[in-house]
């Protein structure tokens, strides 16, 4: 015979857990896509995505220079404040960026941080740093848009390689930063194609 499921007969079954748990199980998606969702709202601006890659980049290479994966969600304010005390300066945000990339990597050095993560981190931060950097020294601004959202798309595959493997950043910062990335990416993509 077929039970009713728990909502159709208005009883609970003490042995399911309660709708909201899986929701809370995924709390690192629900931050990522609320993220993709502020970074998309206002003008399409190919600095956005630049940056947004850029401080994921640095997040991961700041756990890995550190040797501790809480790092990378410390730096997601720590590298907020530090580009709005950059802006407010009037030096360019990537500039800052760059500059915090090199003390984390020097400190990384001098710590005797375990070379393969810190060199990885390092090479990811210079490809896809690099590519945001093109993207906005581009003369086409919508060319340069459609980089840097494709860069910001791309490096969800880092992301999910961080995920899988469980090294470096938090499986929860990786994913937060999935979520972020895919839709962030492609909706700046689409933009730049609609503009």
């Amino acid at each position: 015979m077929n039970a009713l499921p728990a909502h159709a007969t208005g009883t609970l079954n003490h042995d399911e857990p309660p709708r909201w748990h899986a929701a809370a199980h995924r709390w690192p998606a629900v931050v990522g896509l609320a993220a993709a969702a502020l970074v998309l709202v206002g003008t399409p601006d190919r600095e956005v995505p630049a940056l947004v890659v850029g401080v994921a980049a640095l997040c991961y290479l700041g756990a890995a220079a550190l040797g501790r994966p809480w790092v990378a969600w410390a730096l997601v304010p720590a590298l907020a404040a530090l580009v709005t005390v950059a802006e407010l300066l009037g030096v360019a945000w990537w500039a800052a960026v760059a500059g915090a990339a090199v003390v984390l990597l020097v400190a990384g050095v001098l710590r005797g941080a375990p070379r393969a993560p810190l060199s990885a981190q390092s090479a990811a931060l210079l490809g896809f740093g690099g590519l945001a950097a093109v993207a906005l020294l581009l003369d086409a601004p919508r060319i340069g848009l459609a980089l840097a959202g494709l860069t910001l798309a791309t490096h969800a595959v880092w992301d999910a390689v961080h995920l899988r493997r469980r090294q470096v950043v938090p499986r929860s910062l990786a994913e937060a930063c999935l979520f972020l990335d895919v839709p962030a990416g492609v909706g700046f993509v689409a933009l730049a194609l609609a503009g």
